[in-house]
Formats: structure tokens, C-alpha cells, sequence
């Protein structure tokens, strides 16, 4: 059989786009007590390694990543960002411990907040743990917000009672995201517990 599927690409469309962000989230970081910015920026050296995560990438090196995301404190906000970033097209769940990780200690909240993404992305319930934690006890509203809706994403309706105390966060964009999330997953909950067989029911919805 032909496999039609297309391999994803990371191109340099994305590389771009996670500049723009560094550059749009400068004000969000310093709000959030992240990095300076000239702590943050790319130097020379630093498109040696960039270049270095596009061929672990294609080769789907697990290995350089993970030993990649352990090293990663004090790096560039870009090759942090767009590490994370890739691991969403690997598609791996040997990556999630590793991403958890990010998720809880990173110092920028925009990398935690791909983290979350990517997690909710790659669809696994191993994340949630720590999804959960970061959902309800991280920061920065963008993480809690985009843990939310990882969670939605991953379709696990253990997580409702979870979901209903984030409908009471401080941050507006928090509790809906939460309250979309609590009201899609009780829907999936009841409608499992009403069939038969217990069929799995994938969530179709992305936030």
C-alpha cells in the first residue's frame, strides 16, 4: 500500500514566525519577570546549534533533543522555543517527560506555553499530570490558559473536576478556556458512560 501521508517540514516560514514572537512577547517576559531581552537574543554561535536541531529533526534524533531540552536553561528564547515546536511533527510520546519538564521549569512563560501546546498537540495522557498542575498553579495566564486547552485537546475526562476549579481563576481567557474545556469533556464523559460498548470518543474540537 502507498503511504499518501506528508511527512510535516519545519521550514523557514516557522523559524521567522518564532522571532516575531520573541520580538511581540518582550513586554509580556519582562511583565513576567522573565530574561532580559540581550539574554534572550540570537548570537553567532547560536545559528550553529539552530542549524544542528533542523538535522536532529530530520534525522528524529530523540536523543539530541532530549539531551537538548535538559541543556536548555540560559539558551536563546528561539532555539527553546523552536525545539519545542518541533517535537510537535516528531510526534513521539517518548518525548512527553521531557516536555513536562519544560513545562514546569522554563523560565519564559512562551516556552512553557508551546510546551502545554505541543503536549495537547501530541495527544497523550501521560501529560496530564502535569498539564493539570501547570493549568492550575503556573504564573503566567498564557501557560494556565494553554494548558486548558491541551487539555480539552487530549480528550481525558478524568480531568473535569480539575477543569472546574480553573473556571474560577483570576484571569478572564483562563476560565473560558477552562469552561469550554469542562463543558466539551463532561459531554464526552456522559456520552461515554451512555454506550454500550464504552467507545472511546475522540475530541474534535481544537481552542
Amino acid at each position: 500500500m502507498i503511504n499518501l501521508r506528508k511527512e510535516p517540514e519545519i521550514s523557514a516560514v516557522t523559524i521567522i514566525e518564532n522571532l516575531y514572537l520573541c520580538s511581540a512577547c518582550e513586554g509580556l517576559l519582562s511583565s513576567a519577570g522573565g530574561l532580559e531581552m540581550d539574554e534572550m537574543r540570537m548570537r553567532d554561535d547560536d545559528y550553529k546549534t539552530l542549524a544542528k536541531l533542523e538535522e536532529a529533526f530530520e534525522r528524529k534524533d530523540l536523543s539530541y533533543f532530549k539531551s537538548f531540552l535538559q541543556n536548555s536553561k540560559g539558551l536563546p528564547l528561539l532555539l527553546r522555543v523552536h525545539s519545542v515546536c518541533m517535537l510537535e511533527h516528531i510526534g513521539s510520546e517518548e518525548m512527553v517527560g521531557s516536555l513536562c519538564v519544560v513545562l514546569a521549569e522554563d523560565a519564559s512563560p512562551l516556552t512553557r506555553h508551546e510546551a502545554a501546546f505541543t503536549l495537547g498537540q501530541l495527544g497523550y495522557r501521560s501529560a496530564v499530570p502535569a498539564l493539570v498542575e501547570a493549568m492550575l498553579h503556573d504564573e503566567s495566564s498564557i501557560v494556565r490558559h494553554e494548558s486548558a486547552v491541551a487539555l480539552s485537546s487530549i480528550g481525558d475526562d478524568e480531568v473535569v473536576p480539575d477543569l472546574k476549579k480553573a473556571i474560577e481563576d483570576e484571569d478572564e481567557d483562563v476560565r473560558n478556556s477552562a469552561l469550554i474545556a469542562f463543558e466539551y469533556l463532561g459531554y464526552i464523559r456522559r456520552k461515554r458512560e451512555s454506550a454500550a460498548d464504552k467507545f472511546a470518543v475522540k475530541p474534535k474540537i481544537r481552542l
